[in-house]
């Protein structure tokens, strides 16, 4: 029987959990779910029999985190949640997996599967050298430090931090230093690009414009749901789309 504890706040994505559980093909038991840190804190000063926790990050009261920083927890964790920022503090703790919302069953499937092979060691002490050798593997590489750039004499490099912001042009993307200058990158996928980079660093505002933070030199409201941007070495101010304005708003702050 593996003993699991859900820490999630959101109720459809809890029970979309215990149905991707219910899948499985092992025997399992959901000893608690839990949608805040002080109800996790408690529960896990008195219950120490736990195989495996599911832990989203952001919850009601807080920060997931707080809670590994109060009690010792023994078990593997896989993290889920629907942002990106927060790799290195999961494997800081005894994060396994982190799986980025929304995720498939078979994403799910694969992460239980990275469980079971640490779960037939019944050694706590092998169990957290074994997580120790796995966050070692899925630990994210560095952030993209420079970009090469096509130019008619040739392939040259671009530093990210002179970067103030990409964007995406029919089929092409070009970077913008803090000049103004214009670049053409090897790159042709913002997608693509936005993965490469420090997500406290540089945002999404639209489809087509990633932004970095330290070249935002003033907002401006441009309608009821977006803002400008008056951006360092740039005449004309780039405007957020209104799906990424409220996320964009918190961003900044941070």
């Amino acid at each position: 029987m593996i003993k699991i504890v859900i820490i999630e706040d959101e109720i459809p994505a809890r029970k979309k959990l215990i149905r991707f559980i219910d899948e499985l093909k092992e025997t399992t038991e959901i000893l608690a779910e839990i949608d805040n840190v002080e109800q996790a804190v408690e529960f896990f000063k008195t219950e120490k029999s736990i195989d495996l926790i599911i832990s989203d990050i952001e919850l009601l009261d807080g920060n997931a985190f707080e809670i590994y920083d109060q009690v010792k927890i023994s078990c593997p964790i896989i993290f889920t949640t629907a942002y990106d920022q927060f790799w290195m503090n999961a494997f800081e703790t005894n994060g396994i997996e982190y799986l980025l919302k929304p995720f498939t069953l078979e994403r799910f499937q694969k992460a239980w599967n990275k469980f079971l092979v640490l779960n037939k060691s019944h050694d706590s002490d092998k169990i957290l050298l074994k997580i120790s050798q796995i966050q070692k593997q899925i630990q994210p590489k560095g952030f993209k430090e420079r970009f090469s750039v096509i130019s008619n004499k040739g392939i040259y490099f671009l530093e990210t931090e002179h970067i103030t912001f990409f964007k995406a042009e029919e089929g092409v993307v070009f970077a913008f230093d803090d000049s103004g200058k214009k670049h053409l990158l090897n790159q042709t996928l913002l997608k693509e690009i936005e993965s490469q980079l420090n997500p406290n660093e540089f945002f999404k505002i639209n489809r087509s414009e990633l932004v970095n933070k330290k070249s935002i030199t003033k907002l401006e409201r441009y309608s009821k749901n977006a803002l400008a941007l008056e951006i360092k070495g740039w005449e004309n101010p780039l405007i957020t789309s209104q799906s990424q304005t409220a996320d964009f708003r918190e961003w900044i702050e941070k």
